[in-house]
């Protein structure tokens, strides 16, 4: 498998689930040029990552890559112990974090493409980060009483990790959500975070 990954986009999610496999490889970052570049708009013409390509193969949106890697590579259980239960929780929190919190980032990094009017601007941001504080809220909860969002380490954690870095990036308020610190040290601190971290040059 090759992955096409942007660093610190959501592709770098799925290289960590990549990663997590413990499976060869391949991985090529691009950068605002190559992804509108004639090479990688064979392979996506939206010219935006994540694109996987497995063979013949090429499959695009971050919750179908998250899928296809986690039934390659069942011995790995981003999706569980392979019962439908664990398989639908783990879904579950990896459509939360793509349906719910990562949209709900686009009027902090896009605003203009909300409102024509700049003077609203930080009107909506403002808007988007107390969208954003009760979206963390939820997953707080969630993670009182268990490690990991589905209960088990599962695709959706990596993905809710890098909303966490663009949430201190874009300044939402975290604080007091101790569950979701938490969470996010324990993925500072695990090896193919770091490792993935450290080939996209995040470290």
């Amino acid at each position: 498998m090759k992955l096409y990954s942007k660093p610190g986009a959501c592709s770098t999610a799925d290289h960590i689930a990549l990663q997590w496999t413990g499976q060869p490889y391949e991985v090529e970052l691009l950068d605002k040029d190559t992804l509108k570049g004639p090479e990688f708009l064979k392979i996506n013409p939206a010219g935006a990552v994540p694109a996987l390509v497995d063979g013949d193969f090429i499959l695009l949106q971050n919750a179908a890559i998250m899928g296809y890697i986690a039934d390659s590579f069942p011995q790995a259980g981003l999706a569980g112990d392979g019962s439908a239960q664990q398989r639908a929780e783990a879904t579950r929190w990896l459509s939360f974090v793509n349906s719910d919190v990562h949209p709900a980032f686009s009027p902090l990094f896009g605003p203009a493409k909300f409102i024509a009017d700049e003077g609203q601007f930080d009107a909506i941001r403002a808007a988007a980060r107390k969208r954003l504080r009760g979206l963390f809220e939820t997953a707080d909860k969630q993670l009182a009483d268990k490690p990991w969002l589905a209960g088990f380490r599962s695709f959706a954690d990596p993905y809710f990790y890098i909303t966490l870095r663009w949430a201190a990036a874009a300044k939402v308020d975290l604080v007091g959500l101790d569950n979701v610190a938490a969470f996010k040290t324990r993925m500072d601190a695990d090896a193919g975070v770091q490792a993935v971290l450290k080939a996209e040059g995040l470290a």
